[in-house]
């Protein structure tokens, strides 16, 4: 090549720097994808995410329907795991009985079904409708009540006359739908005083609800049944506390409940027997405090993750009622620490989403029947909770939703249904579940909508 031969020219449009102005001004923003070499986007840094996290959970936290699944999911799966504990605590218990091994299963699945049947009404039924029941179900069971304490009708179990025979193996405890009676009763009154603003003064807050309360709470004493009688006293001042009783009044209600108390307890020797037992790390003497002594033993066996599901020690007869009062001490030995805490954080997330459905509602009776229940059922899981570890006396009460008996999961599941219902009126609830339809129901009504358009395309005279 000669030395003075001119250069290649550039391209039409190109700069002095060898790039076309529209190809620099392309190139400059735009990042381009790692496949074709460029620049990788930035990342999120990891100190970024958790930084954000307890942002985003409380957001989560927040959602309208949070209550909503907290109470659908928590009581479903306290349920479940009840059911396979019922069956793992009783199998022991049936065969002395001469029973199958399953038998004591099968009466609480019947009873979980029916239940359930009972959790749909009470979520789908109208408010007006819960508030109308409220009469008829207080009547019936003061009235069963009533029948429990007549001779030759009335049944005795463990030394409380509590029971109705309803033919073989079927049993009626009726101090069990007393709780549903006063929270729905006492809700429906509250309310009602409220829309009259009655409540401010005294007599209109204490009557007829406390006179009533302590009918219920004599004619179940009647029986013997301390337990259930300590369960609705909570209910009673769960109920008076949200309508806003004065400090005065709150404190003379239980002063003379515990005055009541205290003489029910210096009266009975099996009771006070049962006040000596706490904290109690040996039988003593006659074997006074066996129960709870080896409801703690349960709960050491079981360790961390506990001996393995049925492998129980402890309901080989050592253990009384393990598959009801003490069936927390069986699930302790069985699945182990683990297992006992995922028991507490599924009670502790019903209580909460309940408390928060009674907190955000505008409607009087919703708060005061959401409260009620919610009372209802912490109050009982920490009665039971506190006796089998040897924290309460063991006052006979199931643990909710967990422990065998029919008579203790029909009314707690259909009070499970009402604040189910209750979530689903929740600011914004209702319209959260429209917007999430099912996938098949989504699709099913856009070919539907397609359908439409293409009849209305057709001409006027075809068929």
């Amino acid at each position: 090549m000669k030395a003075d031969q001119p250069a290649a020219k550039a391209p039409r449009g190109a700069a002095r720097g060898g790039a076309t102005p529209r190809t620099a001004r392309a190139a400059g923003p735009q990042r381009r994808s790692p496949a074709a070499g460029g620049p990788r986007p930035p990342r999120r840094s990891a100190t970024g995410g958790l930084k954000g996290l307890p942002t985003r959970l409380k957001r989560a936290w927040d959602r309208p329907l949070t209550a909503y699944y907290l109470v659908l999911g928590g009581s479903l799966l306290i349920i479940v795991l009840g059911l396979v504990m019922v069956y793992s605590a009783s199998q022991i218990k049936a065969l002395q009985y001469g029973q199958a091994p399953t038998f004591f299963f099968r009466k609480q699945l019947v009873a979980a079904v029916l239940g359930g049947v009972l959790m749909v009404v009470a979520c789908r039924a109208p408010l007006r409708l819960h508030r109308a029941f409220a009469y008829p179900l207080l009547a019936g069971t003061v009235f069963l009540l009533c029948l429990v304490q007549v001779p030759g009708i009335g049944q005795t179990i463990n030394g409380n006359t509590n029971w109705l025979s309803l033919g073989g193996p079927f049993q009626l405890q009726p101090s069990e739908f007393a709780k549903l009676a006063l929270v729905l009763w006492g809700a429906d009154l509250l309310a009602r005083k409220q829309d009259k603003k009655l409540l401010t003064q005294w007599k209109h807050l204490l009557v007829p609800l406390v006179p009533v309360a302590f009918l219920l709470l004599g004619l179940i004493m009647l029986g013997g049944d301390m337990g259930t009688s300590i369960i609705l006293t909570a209910v009673l001042f769960g109920m008076l506390w949200l309508a806003g009783a004065p400090t005065r009044l709150f404190a003379g209600v239980l002063g003379v409940a515990g005055a009541l108390a205290v003489l029910a307890i210096k009266t009975s020797a099996n009771r006070m027997g049962r006040l000596a037992c706490i904290g109690a790390t040996d039988p003593g003497p006659h074997d006074q405090c066996w129960q709870a002594v080896h409801g703690i033993y349960a709960l050491a066996n079981g360790g961390w993750f506990g001996s393995g599901l049925g492998a129980s020690v402890e309901k080989w007869g050592e253990l009384p009622e393990p598959h009801t009062d003490f069936i927390f001490a069986i699930t302790g030995e069985e699945l182990g620490l683990a297992g006992t805490l995922s028991v507490l954080a599924l009670f502790a997330a019903l209580g909460y989403a309940g408390i928060r459905v009674a907190g955000r509602t505008e409607d009087p009776f919703v708060r005061y029947a959401a409260g009620g229940v919610t009372t209802w059922i912490m109050a009982q899981f920490m009665v039971n909770i506190g006796a089998v570890l040897g924290l309460l006396p063991i006052a006979g009460v199931p643990l909710p939703l967990f422990s065998y008996g029919g008579s203790a999961l029909l009314p707690t599941m259909f009070a499970i249904g009402l604040l189910i219902a209750f979530a689903r009126e929740q600011p914004g609830a209702r319209a959260a579940l429209a917007m999430r339809q099912p996938v098949f129901s989504k699709k099913r009504a856009g070919a539907m909508k397609t359908m439409r358009r293409r009849v209305k395309k057709r001409p006027s005279g075809e068929r």
